[in-house]
């Protein structure tokens, strides 16, 4: 690489960087991969900068070699099949105060569970609701980038949807049990209600 394309290159990696940090993190889950996957991905991306036709909008093929690479990770790695967590899933929630202390660590409770119900889609349908419903992309650029068509787009979108819809109302049902069971009402405050109707 000549020095003209390398600052290009440069350039391009200090604008773009960050935004391709996030869609790799949530492609991955996990930020330390994500930044693994984002520098492999700089990395095949370095050796052909002198020879990508558009150098004008690389971002669709750095966002292409992100996906593919994610995909070839995850199939030799094995990514995917364990997740390392601080606490043990069936582990009962650290505790929390009330106002909006509470309200923020719902909040991210729920950005939890999200990116938890993201990581357990299959890579595709991950790849797409993440290029559709993070970075906003319509579904002829996503069909394109991921080499599929818009069909398989839409259809894979539904599926990805239901999918995190189920996973949602379920956990939902588990913290609904969980607030039942640490706060359980007493007798007093069941008849307050009683007669309250």
């Amino acid at each position: 690489m000549d020095a003209d394309h390398e600052r290009e290159f440069r350039d391009f990696v200090a604008l773009r960087s960050k935004s391709l940090l996030h869609t790799a993190y949530l492609l991955t889950g996990d930020w330390e991969q994500g930044r693994d996957l984002l520098q492999t991905a700089l990395a095949n991306t370095a050796r052909r900068w002198p020879k990508l036709l558009d150098r004008e909008q690389p971002d669709a093929y750095v966002r292409r070699a992100l996906y593919h690479a994610h995909v070839d990770r995850s199939r030799r790695l094995g990514w995917g099949r364990e997740t390392l967590t601080a606490e043990p899933p069936d582990g009962a929630p650290s505790g929390g105060g009330g106002g909006t202390g509470a309200d923020h660590a719902d909040a991210v409770a729920q950005r939890h569970d999200l990116v938890a119900a993201l990581r357990r889609l299959p890579k595709r349908q991950r790849a797409i609701v993440v290029l559709r419903y993070f970075e906003d992309r319509p579904d002829a650029e996503i069909a394109d980038l991921l080499g599929i068509t818009a069909g398989t787009v839409r259809s894979q979108t539904h599926k990805a949807l239901t999918a995190l819809r189920v996973t949602m109302r379920d956990q939902e049902r588990i913290s609904a049990q969980t607030e039942v069971q640490t706060h359980p009402r007493t007798e007093i405050e069941m008849q307050g209600e009683g007669r309250a109707r």
